[in-house]
């Protein structure tokens, strides 16, 4: 597949033929179901005649059916652009295709969809990853250019890593979040998944910037990444207990691509992290929290599908009964109780120092070094029904949820195989701001990813 790089000098006639091969391959990928609209029958939907980008489903898209793939917002049309998407339109970059997702973003498997699940293009018996992972299999199965995703705790890192491609999670606050279906407003964040670390660069440089519609948004002056150095050398903080954590062909992978990093010039210092279980359990307190607060507008009065009763009290009750799939009510009946009188100081409060414990430490290391190098998630994707409890599924983001507590700007980069072929990816993770320098040390590894 082309990469946005190369489409970014493409004729208007090029571009629409293809959009056209790019109709025709998803098409023949159906089995994939890595967009809603595989697995709906519906066209392709498309919005404008420029450089086709596949849209996560909770990205709003003017006049498009934007639904977090629940079924409690069939039948809701988006009545205006995000504010990524109206970036991405001026830069000649227009939607197409609504990507297949968790629902509400709330899981690592994609299986949660309302729609059906993703497959990984890898191997159709295993997991893509998620929530974004219609994303990442529409990049990694060569049926998109590039695509936009949001990351939560993982859920553009993780599927990248599963599927074999490259996700850009930025700073929070760097992407404005306006038109992003809310989960949790002091975590979500926009950013791409690519075929290379150079256009997540692109994407990152066009969508970036202070938004005065969103509240969130850093307004400050943001480093340009549009002339990345690729020859710098880094002092990486190597997570070694991460690492030593993590299945025996992840640990051999990572630290074999430590070694590369030293041959190749850069500085090397082992680091230890806490109990990355203190940071899951910080995660899924905050996480579910702002959820339950977040989707309280979904109740059938306001927008959306509303079930058919007589009585008020019962529509509210049955709507969302009827409307939230399992794991979603799940996560709000979490959140609810950890926000309730008598249990808000003991869960809720704590792990809001619990969190700026996690952000200290952090910037403790960033004394020492420039970024950080750790695994992306402690195993390669498993197989469907593989993992039947949900807390299992839930320490799978052991590595991930720790950035989006400490705001920090974060890239996963294929580096390896497992002895199924399964991908295996490195994460680097920089300072609050310096995104720059991620994407800088992103294209370290994929350099040496291409080294034997």
């Amino acid at each position: 597949m082309i990469s946005l790089k190369e489409a970014l000098n493409l004729s208007s006639s090029d571009i629409a033929e293809l959009r056209k091969e790019l109709k025709e391959r998803i098409i023949k990928q159906k089995v994939l179901g890595a967009y809603v609209e595989q697995l709906t029958g519906e066209e392709i939907n498309e919005s404008g005649d420029g450089i086709p980008l596949a849209i996560k489903d909770n990205i709003q898209v003017k006049n498009w059916s934007v639904t977090s793939a629940s079924k409690i917002l069939q039948g809701y049309i988006a009545p205006y652009d995000a504010t990524v998407i109206t970036k991405l339109r001026a830069a000649g970059i227009s939607p197409f295709g609504r990507t297949n997702m968790d629902e509400f973003a709330m899981g690592s498997t994609t299986e949660t969809s309302f729609y059906g699940k993703t497959l990984n293009p890898t191997n159709h018996n295993h997991v893509p990853g998620g929530s974004s992972g219609g994303s990442a299999a529409a990049v990694a199965g060569g049926i998109a250019i590039a695509a936009l995703g949001s990351d939560t705790g993982g859920s553009i890192r993780q599927p990248a890593a599963f599927c074999g491609c490259v996700g850009f999670k930025p700073t929070y606050g760097n992407v404005s979040r306006y038109g992003l279906g809310a989960y949790s407003s002091s975590l979500d964040q926009i950013g791409p998944i690519t075929q290379t670390v150079e256009d997540a660069a692109i994407i990152y440089e066009i969508i970036k910037g202070h938004d005065d519609i969103d509240s969130t948004s850093f307004n400050g002056e943001l480093q340009s990444v549009s002339n990345l150095d690729k020859n710098r050398k880094f002092t990486i903080a190597v997570i070694q207990n991460y690492i030593n954590d993590a299945s025996s062909e992840v640990k051999e992978a990572l630290l074999k691509g430590v070694e590369k990093l030293k041959a190749d010039g850069h500085k090397v210092v082992f680091k230890t992290l806490s109990n990355a279980k203190i940071d899951i359990a910080t995660y899924y307190i905050i996480a579910n929290a702002e959820a339950s607060a977040n989707l309280s507008r979904f109740d059938g009065v306001r927008y959306g599908r509303r079930a058919s009763t007589k009585d008020l009290n019962e529509m509210y009750v049955k709507t969302r009964s009827e409307g939230f799939g399992t794991e979603v009510k799940r996560r709000l009946l979490l959140g609810t109780f950890v926000l309730s009188s008598g249990y808000y100081d003991a869960y809720y409060v704590k792990a809001q120092k619990a969190r700026n414990f996690i952000k200290q430490e952090y910037e403790e290391i960033f004394k020492d070094a420039d970024v950080i190098y750790s695994p992306v998630a402690p195993t390669t994707a498993y197989k469907f029904g593989e993992i039947k409890d949900p807390l299992s599924v839930y320490l799978g983001d052991l590595y991930s949820v720790g950035v989006n507590l400490a705001g920090l700007p974060a890239i996963t980069v294929p580096i390896a195989k497992d002895s199924n072929g399964l991908n295996i990816s490195a994460q680097i993770i920089g300072k609050a701001r310096d995104d720059k320098s991620v994407l800088e040390a992103g294209l370290v590894l994929e350099k040496i990813a291409k080294e034997k």
